[in-house]
């Protein structure tokens, strides 16, 4: 392993930027596009959005963990919460399925995740919490000068 890093912090909606913040700056070793950088924050965005509002129902007492490791050109990334579950994860990762109608949630989280990862898992207990891991592969980085 290259590197790993840990982030804990309270379910509270502005700490969805800090989890960004924090990937972005583990991730800048890695020299990676602005097309790669916004996916991945895009992901972290909506997965941790997802255990506020979903996991902890706005508890702000609640704790949204961020777990990533790198080796080589490869990112791995779990966000975990301990709030009240998904009844069926399945049904959960359908395009446009949202429990929070009222509050005009898309539903298209976990299918925005899917698009912009290599590889995405959501394991979830209902009373127990939800882990979201996913894996990034960087492109390799191509000098400018490079000869033809």
């Amino acid at each position: 392993m290259d590197n790993e890093m840990t982030l804990s912090f309270l379910a509270v909606s502005e700490n969805e930027a800090l989890a960004r913040m924090a990937m972005t700056s583990f991730m800048t070793v890695l020299d990676p596009t602005i097309e790669e950088l916004s996916e991945v924050k895009t992901v972290i965005s909506e997965a941790v959005t997802n255990a506020i509002i979903h996991g902890y129902e706005e508890d702000q007492a609640g704790i949204v963990t961020v777990y990533a490791t790198r080796i080589d050109r490869e990112v791995t990334v779990t966000i975990s919460d301990k709030g009240c579950g998904i009844a069926d994860v399945q049904q959960a990762m359908e395009p446009l399925y949202t429990t929070k109608q009222q509050m005009d949630r898309s539903g298209m989280g976990f299918t925005i995740m899917e698009s912009f990862t290599d590889q995405l898992s959501v394991k979830s207990e209902r009373g127990k919490g939800t882990t979201v891991t996913f894996k990034k592969q960087f492109q390799p980085v191509s000098s400018p000068f490079a000869t033809r």
